[in-house]
Parts: structure tokens; C-alpha cells; sequence
């Protein structure tokens, strides 16, 4: 039977009703089709939060409990940009340069090609760095702890000299990590929750479960290779592990309070946790300028300093109407947010539903979010 749902009234003038109610009728019937088993939204409007809404249920399973709209997430890659901000704070706070070479900071990093690879580098996705390890799922189902994952990376040789292209690499992240946590002499969760998450009030949100509640959680859909194991997305290794690639977990309420901090040039609720410069220069696209990439590279991808731009071919979470210079991450176990700033718009979409099966839908959904806004 086809669910109903009310919402309340938009967030501003401009926010038009029925499109709002064509954005969540859209995934009621997602859900309704079994094309993902929960999602959950939030959409915020000149800095005005609308209602949270949840969709269909936590787990896969048909009996599972119903989403609700402060349902914990793994985000999975949306951690990333979180990360880069947070070795941000440390350049903001003269401890780094962006352009100091990363084995300045991780002397073993510094072998196999890898001497001139920078922080700009890893923030960028131009380091020449693979996405994974080739031994990423031999290490994950032998429960190998962070520090295993940080000395494969360092063996690594790249596969282009850094700054000559561009290509999506989660070991970079990794290492970037590891900095914060050298320079910082903390733990890497630790170090975002006094520095970010606490002070921006994401009291749901951490590296790793530690210290949230159990009871809130999500469980992905997970692909073929990870069901019944216990190193897969759902598993408390995973869990615990902290991957500062992709092993963050949040609620939709609280990633748009990241958001919203950001269209405000770094402060939100009158503490500030971003210098403006700083948020200019993660906002900033940092690709383009680097003269050895090439030029067809450059017109596919642009990225800030951990954040994609948009517009962005061939990367359908963002879907198609966010206006240039709109920023935003998606992440494999089927999220994705987004900020534009000409709109005053963010967008927050979990689900759990992995990317590979659901990447269409979360470009139709930010689609019919932007269009929600009519001037």
C-alpha cells in the first residue's frame, strides 16, 4: 500500500510546498518499490532548518524498525571532506603549510616517488595515489588495525607524479590522517570531536561508533562480497576501526549544521570553528589552476580542498541543477550532501542503499531539492 505524508510548511517563501512534496512522494515511492530499504533528509534554507524526514526502515530486513529521522548513519565517503577540515584547522593554526610535502610529517611516507607529494596533493585527489589498496579486503578480513593500512600506504608507488592528474584515492585521506594526528597528538576521532563535532553541536556524529548510541544505528544493504563476513560495512571491526576515508557516522541533522557552517563562512550558532579564509580556501577550486593536469580532466572534475564542485560530469549524486561553485561528497553506502551557495540550499540524503545500486536515485533526489527553490 502507497504510504502519505504531510510535511510542514516550507522554510522560507521561495521554498515552494508542492515541490517539496514531490521530493519526499519520490522517496516514499523509492521505498515502496524496494529500491532502497530507509533513507532519510533534511534540506535547509537561508540558514532556516526544514523538519528531518525518514523513509522505510533502519535494517534491510522486511520486519526491520522504521527509519526515523535521527537514524545514525555510515556516511562513508562524506567523511573526507570532514577530515580535510579538520587538517585545515592545524594549516589555519600555522602547524602546517599546504604545500609541505606529507613525508615531512610522515618521514616513511617519503619513498617510491611519493618525496614531492604535498597536502595539497591528498586534498585534491592529484596525489597519483590509489583509491584503495590492492590488499584493501585481504587486510579488512584479517581485522588489521589503522596503523597496518598507514605502512601498506606508505610502500605505495604512485601512479602518476603528483599534480599531473587527477584521480579519486582514499589512501591519500588516510595519510592526511595520520598527519592531524602526529601534529595534533590526538587520536584522529578524538581530535574532530573537540575540534568540530562538539563545538558545532553534531552531538550524533563521530569516527567510529564509539559513544554513540547503538540503538539508533543503520545497517547497509550490503553488496555480495560483504554479506556474512565479519569485516563488512555492518560489522563491529568496521565500526570500530575509524577510517578517516570513509568511517565516519552522522545524522542528517547534524550534516547540515556542517553545511550550514560553511555557506556561513565558518561559524555556526555564534561559535565560530572556521576563519572566512579558510572556508574560502576549502572552497576554493584548487584543480583547475595546476597547469600539468589535463585540460580534459579539468573540465570533467574540479575539487576544493576535500570538497567536489560542482558542476561535475560523469557524478550523478550531485545531480544536474546546482548552480557553479556548489559543494558537496556522496559516499558508496548511498549518501550524499551538497551546499549551494547562490540558492542559500543544502541538501542531506542517506540512505542504505550502496551507490552502486543507487547512485541514479540520489541525483534524482538532489535534482528535485534544487528545483524546490523558486526564487
Amino acid at each position: 500500500m502507497k504510504r502519505t505524508e504531510g510535511i510542514s510548511a516550507p522554510a522560507t517563501n521561495s521554498l515552494s510546498l508542492d515541490r517539496l512534496n514531490r521530493l519526499y512522494a519520490f522517496l516514499i515511492d523509492a521505498v515502496d518499490r524496494e529500491l532502497l530499504p530507509g533513507a532519510a533528509i533534511q534540506l535547509s534554507h537561508q540558514g532556516k532548518l526544514l523538519e528531518a524526514r525518514a523513509f522505510g526502515r533502519r535494517f534491510p530486513a522486511t520486519d526491520a524498525p522504521p527509519m526515523q529521522p535521527d537514524s545514525i548513519f555510515l556516511v562513508a565517503s562524506i567523511t573526507k571532506p570532514v577530515v580535510v577540515s579538520g587538517v585545515m584547522l592545524l594549516v589555519e593554526r600555522g602547524h602546517l603549510l599546504l604545500d609541505d610535502p606529507a613525508c615531512r610529517y610522515v618521514p616513511e611516507f617519503g619513498v617510491n616517488g611519493k618525496e614531492n607529494i604535498t597536502l595539497r596533493h591528498l586534498m585534491t585527489h592529484t596525489s597519483g595515489l590509489p583509491d584503495m589498496l590492492p590488499e584493501n579486503q585481504a587486510l579488512r578480513e584479517a581485522h588489521a588495525p589503522m596503523a597496518e593500512f598507514i605502512r601498506r600506504i606508505c610502500t605505495l608507488t604512485p601512479n602518476f607524479a603528483a599534480g599531473t592528474n587527477i584521480q579519486y584515492q582514499s589512501a591519500g585521506i588516510a595519510i592526511l590522517g595520520e598527519i592531524a594526528q602526529r601534529v595534533s597528538g590526538l587520536p584522529l576521532a578524538d581530535f574532530l570531536r573537540r575540534e568540530i563535532f562538539e563545538p558545532l553541536g553534531m552531538h550524533n556524529t563521530a569516527l567510529g561508533m564509539a559513544g554513540l548510541p547503538a540503538e539508533r544505528l543503520c545497517q547497509v544493504n550490503l553488496p555480495p562480497e560483504q554479506v556474512d563476513t565479519d569485516w563488512g560495512w555492518n560489522s563491529s571491526y568496521w565500526r570500530n576501526l575509524g577510517a578517516a576515508w570513509g568511517g565516519m557516522f552522522s545524522t542528517v541533522g547534524d550534516l547540515t549544521r556542517y553545511l550550514q557552517t560553511f555557506l556561513n563562512g565558518g561559524e555556526l550558532d555564534g561559535v565560530r570553528v572556521f576563519g572566512p579564509a579558510t572556508v574560502a580556501a576549502l572552497l576554493r577550486d584548487q584543480t583547475t589552476p595546476m597547469a600539468a593536469i589535463p585540460a580534459e580532466q579539468k573540465a570533467m572534475q574540479s575539487w576544493g580542498l576535500g570538497w567536489r564542485l560542482a558542476p561535475a560530469t560523469g557524478w550523478g549524486y550531485f545531480g544536474d541543477l546546482l548552480t557553479p561553485g556548489s559543494f558537496g561528497h556522496g559516499g558508496a553506502t548511498g549518501t550524499v550532501f551538497w551546499a549551494d551557495p547562490v540558492r542559500e540550499l543544502t541538501c542531506v540524503l542517506l540512505t542504505t542503499q550502496p551507490a552502486i545500486w543507487s547512485e541514479r536515485l540520489l541525483g534524482r533526489c538532489s535534482n528535485l531539492a534544487a528545483s524546490c527553490d523558486i526564487g
